[in-house]
């Protein structure tokens, strides 16, 4: 189990969100959800997507983190996508870069 290795599952996100350095939050993949018991885009953003309300329970310097791409208004509000404590597009953009620089190593390609 999770626990085990110290980490704490939160089943409420408002409580899980308390006093947190990092928010990374995950794309819902909706081309790999058919018959998946989730319930509609609404009620998801209503319990799980990450708003400016929401946010406010973190730490005052939050960094708010996703992979991309983004289902904004149903994993993460726009006004925190775009906001202040959002590192995404440097997450993304150094992301690439990375990928590139490990494939690269792979492949034995010297820069």
């Amino acid at each position: 189990m999770v626990e085990n290795l110290g980490v704490q599952v939160y089943h409420d996100m408002a409580q899980g969100l308390r006093d947190v350095d990092v928010v990374l939050m995950l794309r819902l993949q909706h081309e790999r959800m058919l018959g998946a018991a989730l319930p509609s885009a609404q009620e998801y953003y209503k319990y799980y997507g990450l708003t400016a309300e929401k946010l406010e329970r973190a730490s005052p310097d939050a960094i708010v983190m996703h992979p991309g791409s983004m289902n904004r208004g149903i994993e993460i509000d726009s006004s925190v996508a775009d906001g202040a404590h959002s590192v995404i597009l440097s997450q993304v953009t150094f992301g690439i870069a990375v990928r590139m620089a490990v494939m690269s190593m792979l492949a034995g390609v010297k820069v």
